[in-house]
């Protein structure tokens, strides 16, 4: 089954439904019509006209075959439509590749606070809501992970009709699947905002916003290599900080013992 946003699928179901709606209320309407206008009462009885009297059943009818072909036909478009719809749903509901990331999979573990949000990739590479948002590669399955670390909060792409818990304590696994980039968007395309909170979870919650970067594959690629070395030279300098804190520590504590 083709990588398909669930924006996508949702979009195709209510195109399918809308229009065999239409299709049939045309129909029905269009049949109603012609019968009205064929049995019109458009002048009185004649002395030899066959007029069923008050409690006589009505005859004829060719055994119901009209009524028989027409459930038919509707068992088999009712039935076909589900199945169709059903199948559409389990791809919403497990992903592109059911109840499994794949390799091809991006994950990411979002974490909601009031009143921002936390992402954290695969590499330990952490961005937030404050900077950078969510960066994620085009064309690709994103996985996310959701938890909260104080209040209720509720993980929401709008766009990708994409909503997920963020509980303390507990994780709300969902997916959404980005779109390729199109021939002028460049490398990258920011979504302003498109990320939001849908649980009112205090006074910042209208504020609890964050934009979505998606990135070329290999643009993706380089700029996660970028933050991960930038994080580890990040971590060596605070280790050699407190390493020559400590060196300054247990200078003054053996002056003191001189003393």
């Amino acid at each position: 089954m083709p990588l398909q946003t669930r924006a996508e699928v949702f979009e195709q179901i209510f195109i399918i439904f809308l229009g065999l709606g239409t299709l049939v209320g045309i129909i029905v309407v269009s049949y109603t019509l012609y019968n009205a206008y064929k049995y019109r009462d458009s002048e009185g009885p004649t002395d030899d006209e066959d007029v069923p009297t008050l409690g006589e059943l009505p005859t004829g009818g060719k055994g119901g075959k009209k009524l028989f072909v027409s459930f038919g036909l509707s068992a088999i478009i009712v039935l076909g439509l589900v199945l169709w719809t059903y199948t559409w749903l389990i791809y919403v509901e497990t992903g592109p590749e059911g109840d499994n990331p794949g390799e091809d999979a991006l994950e990411v573990d979002v974490e909601g606070q009031a009143f921002s949000w936390t992402f954290a990739y695969e590499n330990g590479v952490e961005t937030s809501s404050a900077d950078q948002g969510m960066v994620v590669p085009e064309d690709t399955a994103i996985w996310v992970n959701v938890t909260s670390t104080d209040v209720w909060h509720a993980f929401g792409v709008p766009d990708q009709r994409v909503k997920a818990d963020a509980i303390p304590g507990e994780s709300d696994v969902t997916w959404f699947a980005t779109d390729p980039l199109e021939e002028g968007d460049g490398d990258q395309v920011v979504y302003e905002d498109g990320i939001e909170c849908f649980e009112l979870c205090g006074a910042g919650h209208s504020n609890m916003k964050s934009d979505i970067t998606v990135m070329e594959e290999e643009a993706f690629e380089e700029w996660l290599a970028e933050e991960e070395a930038a994080m580890e030279e990040e971590e060596e300098e605070d280790e050699a900080e407190d390493d020559a804190n400590g060196d300054e520590d247990d200078d003054a504590n053996d002056e003191g013992g001189d003393a």
